[in-house]
């Protein structure tokens, strides 16, 4: 019956929890967006993430033709930690039935 407690979703945090020790996809102010392995968070939504893959979108406009370039930057970090206070949008792994 614990386990079962443990599993179960009450709260916004709680899909946090239950993603513990696995891959996430973070989405970041200003155009960034970030896939790792969660270790740990707290309420402000800080993240400890291991083996990140980030990804930084820049959007520049050519002076002759007025014409968007979008650039995607990659680059890949051991460990990060992630401020709470810029982090819009937290998935979790997809889970199947």
């Amino acid at each position: 019956m614990a386990s079962e407690e443990e599993s179960a979703v009450k709260e916004p945090l709680d899909l946090i929890r239950l993603s513990l020790d696995e891959r996430i996809y973070v989405k970041l102010r200003s155009d960034r967006e970030l896939r790792g392995k969660l270790h740990a968070y707290d309420q402000h939504l800080n993240m400890i993430l291991g083996d990140v893959e980030e990804i930084v979108t820049t959007v520049e406009i050519d002076d002759e033709t007025y014409e968007e370039i979008v650039r995607a930057t990659r680059r890949t970090v051991p460990f990060l930690f992630v401020r709470g206070d810029g982090v819009i949008l937290v998935s979790p792994p997809l889970r199947t039935a």
